[in-house]
């Protein structure tokens, strides 16, 4: 069995308030783009897991495709299996390729040992495993609440637009970005500010996280505004970071000399 994790966007991410329990309160658009990891998964006499590609921190067993496959077999007491990621999407960039991994795994699994678990259940295993995680399970362009665990479905496509993303490899934590940030309870409903144009989303459409990550990491605010500057319809910063994306009515290709040719991580359409 393989697979193909993809990886993923935010339109948005609003801040608005600290929960009791030690999260937030956030609301946020996820959408999927076509920048894939790829997982192999065949049924085997002793578990295995091994990686190749981009360097994975952390040892085996923190790897989310572990947790995902023993959190199962926990459950539904599944046979073993030896399982390769080839992992392609950057670590720690907002693009949630680690979740996309996990969720992947849980959906893999499923299939191969004909669990006839439904897409709620998947989501409720893979909430377990993080945040983004159940967003995975669908991939399809879904507004997140919560903390980013509850899920809506939105009508919105950017089928016809390209996308640039950039990637500085600037490493922002979890304590680092919220602590730039004022939690806003009183800010316009992301449905409502989606559903304008798309070219009157630049100073609307915000990442609360942006302004204090920008503070700390000029260059990661340098690359939305070369975005801008290149002609995208709206740019912006994924997740907590680090890296940014733009959204182009044409195709854009940035030439081998281009200075940011090498933060380029993905450029084609959506």
């Amino acid at each position: 069995m393989i697979l193909f994790p993809p990886a993923k966007i935010n339109l948005g991410l609003q801040i608005l308030r600290k929960r009791d329990d030690g999260y937030h309160e956030i609301a946020t658009c996820m959408v999927p783009f076509p920048l894939f990891d790829i997982i192999e998964i065949l049924p085997a006499a002793d578990f295995s897991f091994r990686s190749s590609g981009l360097v994975v921190d952390g040892d085996v067993d923190s790897n989310l495709c572990v947790k995902a496959f023993q959190l199962l077999k926990n459950r539904h007491q599944i046979s073993n299996v030896y399982m390769h990621l080839r992992k392609q999407i950057p670590m720690g960039a907002g693009l949630g390729g680690g979740s996309s991994d996990a969720a992947y795994v849980l959906k893999g699994l499923n299939e191969l040992f004909a669990l006839n678990l439904s897409f709620e259940q998947l989501e409720s295993y893979a909430a377990e495993l993080g945040s983004d995680c159940p967003f995975f399970v669908r991939s399809e362009a879904q507004i997140a609440r919560g903390r980013g665990e509850v899920l809506s479905p939105i009508n919105l496509t950017l089928k016809g637009k390209f996308l640039l993303v950039l990637n500085p490899q600037i490493h922002v934590g979890t304590k680092e970005a919220y602590a730039g940030v004022v939690p806003n309870e009183n800010q316009v409903n992301l449905l409502e500010l989606l559903a304008l144009p798309l070219n009157e989303w630049q100073s609307k459409v915000i990442n609360d996280f942006e302004e204090g990550i920008f503070q700390n990491h000029p260059l990661i605010g340098q690359l939305k505004e070369e975005l801008i500057a290149l002609g995208a319809e709206y740019a912006a910063m994924s997740g907590s970071g680090s890296s940014v994306f733009g959204i182009f009515k044409e195709p854009i290709e940035l030439p081998e000399s281009h200075p940011m040719k090498k933060f380029e991580v993905f450029c084609g359409a959506v």
